[in-house]
This record gives structure tokens, C-alpha cells and sequence, in this order.
């Protein structure tokens, strides 16, 4: 799968395995760029290997036209994107369950 930028992705590697960011950049086929708005911020993004990351099906439009449209994207719409995702993951989650 091609990152595309707005796409969630969830870290397996690094000192935050387990945790979900957005591609707020694409640097060339191996690395991309993430920001959380939390503890990772648009302004000071992390460089990660593609081959660390689980690539989300959920892209984040709102994320991806700001970025399209200004270049930049709050912090608080990448929290909100992230926050979204995991929300609708846990419903998926209850409905098999049930």
C-alpha cells in the first residue's frame, strides 16, 4: 500500500509502538513524515521507516484538504482525525464481539 498523506498509520517500532499517528508528508518510497498533535505537534514531525508502520485504510480528508489547501494543519484537527479513527475502531470492535 502507497502512504498517502492524511492516512492514519499505527507505529510498531520506536519509542512509541502501539500508538497512531497521520502521514503529514511523504518524503520518497521508505519514509514518511507523522505528527500526533499530542505529544508529536505538525510543527515538529517524526521521520519514519514505512517498514515500522501499519498502514490504516482511513484517510483523513479533513486533514489531507487543509494540508492540500494551506501547506499546514492544526494540532487539533490531527488529534481529532486520530480520536475519530479510534472510536469508530472500538465500535467495529463491540459489533463482532456481539
Amino acid at each position: 500500500m502507497i502512504p498517502q498523506v492524511g492516512q492514519i498509520v499505527k507505529v510498531l517500532r520506536g519509542r512509541d509502538p502501539g500508538e497512531y499517528a497521520v502521514v503529514i508528508r511523504i518524503e520518497d518510497h521508505r519514509f514518511v513524515w507523522l505528527a500526533d498533535g499530542d505529544h508529536r505537534k505538525f510543527d515538529q514531525p517524526k521521520k519514519k521507516n514505512l517498514n515500522h508502520l501499519h498502514l490504516q485504510e482511513t484517510i483523513s480528508s479533513e486533514v489531507a484538504s487543509s494540508i492540500r489547501e494551506t501547506g499546514r494543519v492544526t494540532n487539533g484537527k490531527l488529534r481529532f482525525a486520530i480520536a475519530k479513527f479510534v472510536e469508530l475502531m472500538q465500535v467495529e470492535a463491540q459489533e463482532k464481539g456481539e
